[in-house]
């Protein structure tokens, strides 16, 4: 019996390889294409941050290696912080080339949550040590660059190289947000990350707001004019 568990337990694990196998071979379709079509760097490009009430939001562009295979590589919302935290270092690791960019409350406040999330998408890309030939970008198109690209909704789900993105910046975020919990703790913001969590509002409607909240937010806005 034992050895029959065994051979069970190896063919399980067998088939959950190429399961694994083949979903990321899905997830480099966008990136093959654009590969066979002479575009060497690809740069996949998502954000973190656009619902919280506090912290900028953080856009990530990541450009991988043609012959890139890192499996559990998914979309940021669909992991566990540990499984994140252990991609972003992996991911950090095996590209060619990464970078992120943000726009702080103030220019969240003054341009809206849309165009500043350009605003730090723009910057990730600026920020690249390696020219990217291509950008494949969750669901919006950046202004102001020359670069070929393409929205492609829900774009951390289908490419690799957004998925990729989606953890770096995703990661990036929550670690400056633990940093400005031991600024801020009455927020809890290592807790939370900024987003409207019930304690967050309660901490919000006690102290009013912070200098990293975002003022044009209405919860935050209510807030102000009590203040």
């Amino acid at each position: 019996q034992g050895v029959q568990q065994l051979i069970k337990r190896y063919y399980k694990n067998q088939q959950k390889e190429r399961e694994e196998a083949e979903r990321m071979k899905k997830l480099l379709v966008h990136e093959q294409e654009l590969w066979q079509r002479g575009y060497l760097h690809i740069a996949g490009i998502d954000e973190a941050g656009r619902g919280p009430l506090a912290g900028p939001v953080v856009a990530a562009a990541c450009i991988l290696p043609a012959k890139f295979k890192l499996n559990g590589l998914n979309d940021s919302k669909k992991l566990t912080e540990n499984k994140r935290e252990k991609l972003f270092l992996e991911i950090k690791k095996e590209a060619l080339g990464y970078a992120v960019g943000s726009a702080e409350p103030a220019e969240i406040d003054a341009l809206n949550i849309l165009e500043a999330t350009k605003l730090a998408m723009f910057r990730a890309v600026k920020n690249l040590n390696i020219s990217p030939h291509f950008l494949l970008i969750d669901a919006l198109e950046i202004p102001n660059l020359k670069i070929p690209q393409e929205g492609i909704v829900d774009g951390d789900a289908v490419s690799a190289s957004i998925a990729a993105a989606s953890i770096i910046a995703k990661v990036s975020r929550d670690h400056l947000m633990i940093q400005l919990d031991e600024l801020y703790p009455e927020y809890k913001f290592a807790k939370n990350k900024g987003y409207g969590t019930r304690e967050h509002l309660t901490a919000l409607r006690k102290y009013g707001p912070c200098p990293i909240h975002r003022k044009s937010f209405t919860p935050v806005q209510e807030q102000s004019s009590v203040v």
